[in-house]
């Protein structure tokens, strides 16, 4: 099986270079944008095109293979997520579009191939700052071929916690957002927001961040994230502190479980419709 996924990783690693290059050439140029769920969900023509180039190049090699897109899956509009046991690319074209569409660097493709239900490869690629993050189940998490680490920050007053505005405009989730701020605001070293779900993760991974916490998210967002910050050493789990679920739309992830309990015991919470709900 090892040799199976040295295929996959070598395979994906290629495309996402690939379409970084597209990524990184864009994102300073005029975009032909369209909206989805709200004034403020972008969609653009480079990302239905690199999540294009990366299932075709992936189907061509693993024919057997299925996929999770955002921009195949959603199209527009909420539709259901339908994921099995099979070997299943979970993809996140342009991870950060508002920010592509005005050109703040903070933008990633984000790519885990889950095989039943478990990811065993994740990449998450900032082509315009050329950070690339590697994770394969059981043998680590890297920055461009660095290995990282999570942080050993056991403290919320000390710590970095990204936390995101989102894109939806439904009461529910922005009194959600408005709570969660004027609470963590005062306990915490500082809260950012990066504009992109998988590169919060990823800071939490190599130590720039030590919490993340989101609720409204989709699995493309998360899916790699969840293994590249597991792989570092750091923990995934539902933010009130039961099993993380790729597909429940909420996410808690930081360098130490002290940390996670402390974020636990003081946010309040949002359930998002699942990716899988009819």
């Amino acid at each position: 099986m090892s040799a199976v996924y040295d295929h996959c990783f070598k395979t994906v690693f290629r495309l996402t270079q690939e379409v970084g290059k597209l990524i990184r050439t864009r994102i300073n140029s005029t975009k032909t944008i369209s909206t989805k769920d709200s004034e403020i969900d972008f969609v653009t023509e480079t990302d239905k095109e690199v999540e294009e180039t990366l299932i075709h190049g992936l189907s061509a090699e693993f024919p057997e293979h299925k996929f999770v897109g955002e921009e195949s899956t959603s199209d527009g509009k909420s539709q259901k997520v339908v994921l099995t046991d099979s070997p299943t690319w979970v993809i996140d074209p342009v991870d950060g579009t508002l920010n592509f569409v005005h050109g703040f660097p903070h933008v990633c493709v984000s790519i885990a191939l889950l095989v039943e239900k478990v990811p065993e490869i994740a990449i998450i690629y900032n082509p315009v700052l050329d950070q690339m993050f590697t994770a394969r189940r059981g043998l680590g998490a890297f920055l461009n071929e660095q290995p990282i680490k999570v942080s050993k920050t056991e403290e919320l007053s000390k710590a970095l916690v990204c936390f995101e505005f989102g894109c939806s405009r439904n009461p529910e989730k922005m009194a959600f957002v408005k709570e969660n701020v004027q609470r963590l605001v005062p306990q915490v070293h500082g809260l950012r927001s990066l504009g992109s779900a998988a590169l919060d993760m990823a800071m939490v991974a190599c130590g720039g961040a030590d919490v993340y916490l989101e609720a409204g998210i989709h699995a493309w967002d998360v899916a790699a994230g969840d293994l590249i910050v597991r792989e570092a050493g750091g923990v995934v789990m539902d933010p009130s502190g039961g099993q993380f679920d790729v597909l429940s739309r909420r996410v808690l992830c930081a360098s130490t479980r002290s940390l996670a309990d402390q974020m636990i015991k003081t946010v309040t919470q949002y359930y998002p419709p699942r990716d899988d709900a009819e």
